[in-house]
């Protein structure tokens, strides 16, 4: 009898693919309702989902930091004279008609591809829109758990709140401290934690190789919450300006289990 040497499966650990990862975590049915819909960029999706949702983004289908991200709005009001406009980093542009508009945009995008996101208008810290990250790493057991989360402010003339784009870091709390009492803020952020552990099981479930995700959500006004995006290489080290230093220190500790750090 011959024996057939087993051979390894190695799975990637990194995927790059915004809208394969969004299709993940839409898998789950459970997960669906806190997924902006999010369709590939045409002049077509992007007409439909801003008459729709009247302010959209669109992103590179890969990309990090935000580079590329663009904000696109139609103004609902009918005298509008320029009721298109579109905003990348901190240029902002007007039009007259959207076929203008959507001219102007395809310079920009190139041949890259691109995806329309329905817009979250999201919260505000002293007048500065931001969002949250969440941190998911296997632990040493290989068990999926959150290890942080963090507050990321948009600098003030940008649509993007990425740290590496100008934005600043402050604790989840800080940033809820105006809508929650300190008991829900509490509750609210071990929702975070259990919505961050699902996201990662349902990518796992596509994506075997992924070991940390990085989930960045928007919260509208009703503190409902969006994945906006995951990411499978999330920097590790924003952490580290937070002042319980445990957080960070349990981050190096798993990346490092890991094989990352």
């Amino acid at each position: 009898m011959i024996l057939k040497k087993r051979t390894k499966i190695r799975y990637s650990r990194y995927v790059t693919s915004k809208i394969g990862k969004t299709k993940a975590v839409e898998a789950n049915v459970s997960l669906k309702e806190y997924v902006p819909t999010t369709k590939w960029m045409t002049s077509e999706t992007l007409k439909q989902m801003l008459n729709q949702h009247k302010m959209v983004y669109i992103k590179p289908n890969v990309g990090m930091f935000g580079n590329g991200v663009i904000r696109v709005e139609m103004s609902e009001g009918g005298g509008e004279i320029m009721p298109y406009s579109y905003q990348l980093g901190v240029n902002l542009k007007r039009f007259k008609t959207f076929d203008d508009m959507y001219a102007s945009i395809i310079k920009k995008t190139g041949k890259k591809q691109y995806l329309v996101q329905k817009g979250i208008h999201l919260l505000k810290y002293r007048g500065n829109r931001f969002d949250l990250r969440i941190m998911v790493q296997q632990s040493p057991r290989r068990s999926w758990e959150t290890t942080g989360v963090i507050g990321r402010v948009a600098h003030p003339s940008k649509i993007v709140t990425n740290f590496h784009s100008g934005g600043t870091l402050k604790p989840v709390d800080t940033l809820l401290h105006s809508y929650l009492s300190a008991g829900e803020r509490d509750q609210y952020i071990q929702k975070l934690h259990v919505l961050g552990m699902r996201v990662a099981k349902a990518i796992h479930a596509k994506y075997r190789g992924v070991k940390e995700i990085g989930v960045d959500v928007a919260l509208d006004k009703e503190l409902h919450p969006w994945i906006l995006e995951v990411n499978t290489s999330p920097d590790p080290y924003i952490f580290r300006r937070l002042r319980d230093k445990r957080i960070f220190s349990k981050i190096q500790r798993y990346g490092r289990a890991n094989g990352r750090l």
